[in-house]
């Protein structure tokens, strides 16, 4: 375990007239993983993320024309604390999304990582 935490990652597609309807998910999401463990939360909404020829984020995620990528991670204090963290967001009544997500929840990339350096 890192002196710092663990860090879970996120690369999101999503339309750009669904922002408003993002943030308002994220900013309830941040609370229940808040409520259960999380140090931080941050989203970022891509405005300056360039096409790739091998590799990119709007590749890795099959950007489509009217979309955006949005680039996020949530700070835990250890792995072992997101792990129970998670377990708990995934079972909280209020994680429990419609149908109409703001976002395509199969091109979602995620996953955990331990800090190496922290500036």
């Amino acid at each position: 375990m890192s002196e710092y935490g663990y860090i879970d990652g996120f690369l999101i597609p999503v339309r750009k007239d669904n922002k408003d309807a993002y943030l308002k998910m994220a900013q309830m999401a941040a609370e229940v993983w808040k409520d259960h463990g999380a140090i931080d939360i941050v989203e970022c909404w891509g405005d300056d993320v360039p096409d790739g020829k091998l590799t990119s984020f709007p590749l890795a995620v099959k950007l489509e024309p009217d979309e955006v990528v949005v680039f996020s991670w949530v700070t835990w204090p250890s792995k072992e604390a997101r792990d129970a963290g998670n377990e708990k967001v995934m079972a909280d009544p209020r994680m429990q999304m419609e149908d109409d997500m703001p976002f395509d929840g199969k091109r979602l990339i995620y996953g955990g990582f331990t800090l190496l350096n922290k500036g």
